[in-house]
């Protein structure tokens, strides 16, 4: 084999190497890059239980509100675009 050939399987195993190493610390780590907790306690579930409860309640609240838009009817839509259409024939002019 030549030099050539040798250099080049020992880069490409080194390449190798480099990229497996670096995929297996990347399972401890989390996004922000600090090490993950494996096992929450019951306080900090119970937490996540509550505040996802009361998030639902809210969206929940949210979407009940009256001065949320309500869905026009064909016949508002059909009004508002022609009144769109009659203001764009406007500004063309």
């Amino acid at each position: 084999m030549s030099l050539m050939k040798v250099l080049t399987l020992l880069l490409a195993l080194a390449l190798s190497a480099g990229g497996a190493a670096a995929q297996q610390g990347k399972g401890r780590e989390g996004r922000d890059g600090r090490p993950r907790q494996q096992n929450m306690s019951q306080e900090d579930r119970q937490r996540m239980r509550d505040d996802m409860r009361e998030a639902y309640r809210q969206r929940d609240r949210d979407r009940d509100r009256p001065d949320r838009q309500r869905s026009m009817s064909p016949e508002e839509r059909d009004k508002l675009r022609r009144d769109i259409q009659d203001a764009n024939k406007g500004m063309r002019r």
